[in-house]
């Protein structure tokens, strides 16, 4: 049987628990070859991000042309991007290549606090970017963002995730990790309908990476063959246990990674 391979376009943490370095351990986990097109270089900790340093154009659209010419993948996600040229790059570069399932993470702000995408590439990202999507991943913020309003309550999900979808992308998974309270719904949209998934909120501060893992997740299910719906229940099902066992991990004195490798060690 061919082995599956997904591709993770995104920037890279020294830190290790989010980015191209939580794409990779999730693509692992998950029994899928993980391949990655480097965006930007980050030094960061479980604390801040202190430098970002944007990877070429040229240098972006040659990794994802090297990967596409030998390794083709069934799945490929994108996570930071960083400005309007790198999101045209990779728009481009995607365009000119038989593109399989596209997940995007609107990647904006770091665990942190830190920006990730400059605001000039934010409509950038909507319009050259997410209409080639099979599915995007906003959490609230991010979602308030691309649609130029706040989204806060899960009152306000419902029509924001329909708004998205209309942006041209397949299908929508709005993420309710920001609500206030105990409870932490996802809402799924796809032009079949809408699907809540329920989800008790995991005490703790360990969630760095949390975003970048749950659409890592979906691109491996993906990458496997699993439909759309499936891929994302099995994703939540994965990232609501590597959060339930990220205290084990002692790493760093800020918001800590997950446990991507929770049922191994």
């Amino acid at each position: 049987m061919p082995t599956s391979i997904a591709l993770t376009i995104a920037g890279s943490d020294s830190g290790g628990g989010a980015g191209i370095q939580a794409d990779l351990k999730t693509f692992s986990a998950l029994s899928v070859y993980g391949a990655s097109v480097i965006t930007a270089v980050t030094a960061q900790n479980t604390r801040a991000v202190t430098a970002v340093e944007a990877v070429s154009p040229a240098l972006i659209r040659a990794q994802i042309e090297a990967v596409f010419a030998d390794l083709p993948p069934q799945a490929v996600k994108t996570g930071m991007l960083g400005d309007s040229q790198t999101i045209c790059t990779v728009a481009d570069s995607l365009a000119a290549v038989a593109l399989p399932y596209l997940v995007i993470d609107p990647v904006m702000v770091a665990k942190s606090g830190d920006k990730l995408l400059a605001d000039a590439a934010i409509a950038t990202l909507r319009e050259r970017l997410i209409p080639l999507a099979t599915l995007i991943t906003p959490n609230l913020p991010e979602a308030g963002e691309l649609l130029g309003r706040p989204v806060t309550t899960r009152d306000d999900m419902p029509q924001a995730a329909a708004d998205l979808l209309a942006l041209g992308c397949h299908a929508v998974l709005l993420k309710g990790g920001h609500l206030a309270g105990d409870a932490s719904d996802d809402l799924l949209l796809t032009t079949g309908g809408a699907t809540w998934l329920p989800a008790a909120r995991h005490p703790g501060k360990n969630t760095h990476g949390t975003g970048c893992t749950l659409s890592a997740a979906i691109t491996a299910g993906l990458a496997r063959g699993l439909a759309l719906v499936d891929a994302v229940h099995a994703a939540k099902d994965y990232i609501g246990a590597a959060i339930a066992a990220a205290d084990h991990l002692h790493v760093g004195s800020g918001h800590g990674p997950l446990h991507h490798f929770h049922r191994w060690w």
